[in-house]
């Protein structure tokens, strides 16, 4: 049973939800369930969860397994011809007899400055205004914006496309990760945060198999790697459509009866993370900006991603140099995106069923990374060579380290606007390792195995591990400190839970680990 729910002899006797009215900078769900605690059927919830999670994750698995695929698909549309009709490689004038590739880092790196300028302008835009409305729009213009890769000619006008392809993708994750916060308590977050990360490997999986299919392509009038654009954009103008009957919170979550509203509202009240507020709190802002967690989950992420950005854009071009084919090269995403998916929906479920195993899990998840590199670093490349194969894929588990950090980072704030800003916060460090994952990458070291991007990808794991053992020891001390200072009061934690506290602010939160 949740926590803060009761049984109840019948639902007639039921708080009714009332008519929303604005509720100025309190939380939406004041107007709905008031400021006293009801007990409410637990039937009711587990049916009211149920259809959010039928209505919801699938939705959210698809929608951020497009982002996942516009994004990593630059890769293998590289090795169908796009290099070439783009000009994204060429000799290098230091070393004519090697292939410079930095216009194709660049490719993958400017995406993530799109992102950067999106991310805040997003997040204030999906607080402030109806969710439906602002998310279906800008999917829509997203899927036209993929598609119209297809047009592009030049390697600056592939720049400019990546850019904006950035800027507007970045409602995406911050929108998602807000959604979650709203919907669901602080220990189910972590399992339906991971559901829709988890496409990430899902559609490595799914990515690598469609672009297979293109590669069987010899005719028609147009490159192999514009038919894999338009198909994203086509998918994604469907998803964009889905996006408009998007609810802004479980308060006007028109697919639950008026009961299960106030059932899915009020088991929230234990937890104090609150549903949402339209209104845009400078406090909350400087608080966030303020607020050491916040920075150091940042440097997690742009520590963790840096794998990312290497692995997403550059890695059949990696496995290629191992002597195996294109379509070989594709083939072998399909592991790497299968243990991906694995431990981000293991690592969501374990982190749900099991209290402050989160940064533990997160630690342990980079380790196989850290051996992934070194492995491919010192194994010999040789023709059809295994080791680094073997190496490559079991770097996959860095999904599960980013799916902890995105848990671990929404689960501990409290307050809309701070939620927001740490949402912007953790892609904006996400876009930060992105762009350097790339850089790392220097086609004149080719024969000495990369070794720039291997060592820097294992000193970032490094620092990774290093700023989640401080992360724990804050939160682990902010807990012992409020515990041993409070006496406990039901009455106020119930009236305290939907005025749209922060994390701080509130004294009956409590950080999970």
């Amino acid at each position: 049973m949740e926590k803060g729910t009761g049984t109840q002899e019948s639902s007639a006797d039921a708080p009714q939800p009332a008519i929303v009215e604005p509720v100025g900078d309190k939380d939406v769900a004041i107007a709905m369930v008031g400021e006293q605690g009801h007990a409410v059927d637990p039937v009711v919830v587990r049916r009211a969860v149920r259809k959010i999670d039928w209505f919801l994750i699938p939705a959210m698995t698809v929608g951020y397994g497009l982002v996942y695929y516009d994004k990593a698909i630059l890769g293998s549309a590289a090795l169908f011809g796009m290099t070439a009709d783009l000009k994204l490689s060429g000799p290098d004038p230091r070393n004519p007899a090697a292939v410079d590739t930095s216009r194709l880092s660049w490719a993958t790196s400017i995406f993530y400055f799109g992102m950067l300028g999106g991310l805040y302008p997003m997040s204030y835009a999906l607080q402030r205004f109806e969710m439906g409305r602002v998310l279906g729009g800008v999917v829509v213009l997203w899927s036209l914006i993929c598609m119209l890769t297809a047009a592009v000619t030049s390697h600056q006008g592939l720049y400019a496309q990546r850019f904006f392809l950035g800027f507007i993708e970045s409602i995406i994750p911050t929108g998602f990760m807000c959604i979650i916060s709203g919907y669901y308590t602080q220990q189910e977050q972590s399992l339906r945060q991971s559901w829709w990360f988890s496409s990430t490997g899902l559609w490595t999986i799914i990515g690598g198999a469609l672009n297979y299919g293109f590669a069987q392509i010899t005719g028609g009038g147009l490159r192999r790697w514009q038919y894999i654009y338009l198909l994203a954009g086509c998918l994604t103008f469907i998803f964009g459509l889905f996006c408009f009957a998007m609810p802004s919170s479980p308060v006007s979550a028109w697919f639950l009866t008026k009961e299960e509203r106030f059932a899915a509202v009020e088991r929230l009240r234990y937890g104090q993370t609150g549903v949402r507020c339209t209104k845009f709190k400078l406090s909350q802002l400087k608080e966030a900006v303020l607020d050491v967690k916040i920075w150091l989950i940042a440097i997690m992420m742009a520590s963790a991603y840096t794998v990312n950005g290497a692995v997403s854009g550059f890695g059949p071009l990696i496995v290629s140099t191992f002597g195996w084919s294109t379509l070989e090269s594709i083939v072998f995403q399909f592991p790497l995106g299968g243990l991906c998916l694995i431990v981000i929906l293991l690592t969501g479920w374990l982190g749900s069923r099991y209290p402050n195993i989160r940064i533990l899990m997160l630690i342990i998840c980079c380790l196989p990374v850290i051996a992934g590199c070194a492995i491919i670093w010192k194994s010999e490349w040789t023709y059809h060579a295994a080791a680094p194969v073997v190496g490559y894929t079991i770097t996959g588990t860095f999904g599960g380290v980013v799916s902890l950090i995105i848990t671990i980072g929404m689960s501990n704030v409290a307050g809309h606007t701070k939620k927001s800003f740490t949402s912007a916060t953790i892609f904006v460090a996400y876009c930060v390792g992105n762009i350097i994952g790339p850089q790392l990458i220097k086609s004149q070291t080719k024969v000495s195995h990369y070794p720039e991007l291997w060592l820097g990808l294992i000193i970032c794991y490094c620092i990774t591990i290093l700023a989640s053992v401080a992360l724990f020891m804050v939160l682990r001390n902010e807990n012992r400190r409020r515990e041993s200072a409070i006496v406990e009061d039901e009455a106020e934690r119930a009236k305290l839970a939907f005025q749209d506290l922060t994390d701080k602010e509130n004294p009956y939160f409590r950080y999970v680990m």
